[in-house]
């Protein structure tokens, strides 16, 4: 058995988040039909207020599947997150191997790009615009590699575009300015946590969105990549869906500066494959 990583984090964890999801009203949204031929003349907006009830647990659940759903068209299919490198390399081979590999993937992402999405949601919840830009470039600043920066800023754009499209979103508008004028990269665990506040889902929805996204871009890309059965595909997604609850624990009181992860094999992975002359992925 081979050992990919092993996380570095702080052993300072505050006890209590720095934002409570259920510290204040959550907004609510009201839908729109689809815009016809003329997009812009039939388009309706949604209506979020600051005040009301928040959506009912079915509303609440279906918001949560649309939006972390593998086929939402945010990119996610043109990265294989440095598996197909890996597999190149022979360091992933076989379903052990493969599990290894995104479970190191999947508690790597909770200890940087969760922590960073879990500020954003709480500056979010704050109208912290500030605060949200920190979280944004404290998350980029640890990217290591190329290809990392590349996939998170690209998916980012896309989440805060067709987000800004679906629903009225202030916050996920104003973020977007500060993208465009390069004042802030627009990576996508702030835009998650950001559009999460916008539809009054509490931060653990949003943790959980991406957990299962990390999990999900790789086990797909797997597919394609290596001989693996659909089964043993989703057993690996299980035990990911499994650990995602002691994750959320172990890095919900941290703070940015806690982000801290150590994963060379990973990083070594994603640098490798800019140099490869064969690529089905992006990265």
């Amino acid at each position: 058995m081979i050992t990919l990583t092993r996380t570095i984090m702080p052993t300072r964890i505050k006890g209590t988040p720095i934002s409570p999801e259920h510290s204040h009203a959550t907004r609510g949204l009201v839908g729109k039909p689809a815009p016809g031929v003329d997009a812009e003349s039939n388009r309706n907006s949604y209506l979020i207020t600051g005040s009301g009830d928040g959506p009912s647990k079915i509303t609440e659940l279906m918001r949560v599947l649309q939006f972390g759903d593998s086929v939402l068209p945010v990119g996610a299919f043109s990265f294989s997150n440095g598996l197909e490198s890996a597999i190149q390399h022979r360091l992933v081979h076989d379903m052990e191997t493969l599990r290894q590999f995104v479970m190191t993937a999947t508690r790597q992402s909770a200890s940087a790009d969760a922590i960073a999405l879990l500020a954003a949601h709480r500056a979010g919840r704050a109208d912290d615009i500030a605060g949200v830009l920190r979280a944004d470039t404290a998350l980029f600043n640890r990217k290591l590699n190329e290809e990392m920066r590349t996939m998170t800023v690209r998916m980012g754009k896309k989440l805060g575009e067709i987000s800004n499209h679906l629903v009225h979103a202030p916050l996920l508008a104003d973020w977007l300015r500060h993208v465009e004028r390069k004042e802030t990269p627009g990576t996508y665990p702030v835009g998650l946590g950001l559009l999460f506040v916008e539809l009054g889902l509490p931060e653990s929805d949003a943790f959980a969105v991406h957990q299962y996204g990390t999990a999900s871009m790789i086990l797909s890309a797997s597919l394609r990549l290596m001989k693996i059965h659909h089964f043993d595909a989703q057993t690996i997604l299980l035990e990911v869906n499994t650990s995602a609850e002691a994750e959320y624990a172990r890095v919900s009181g941290a703070a940015l500066d806690e982000m801290a992860t150590f994963s060379p094999s990973l990083d070594i992975m994603a640098a490798a494959h800019v140099k490869a002359h064969i690529r089905m992925f992006m990265n």
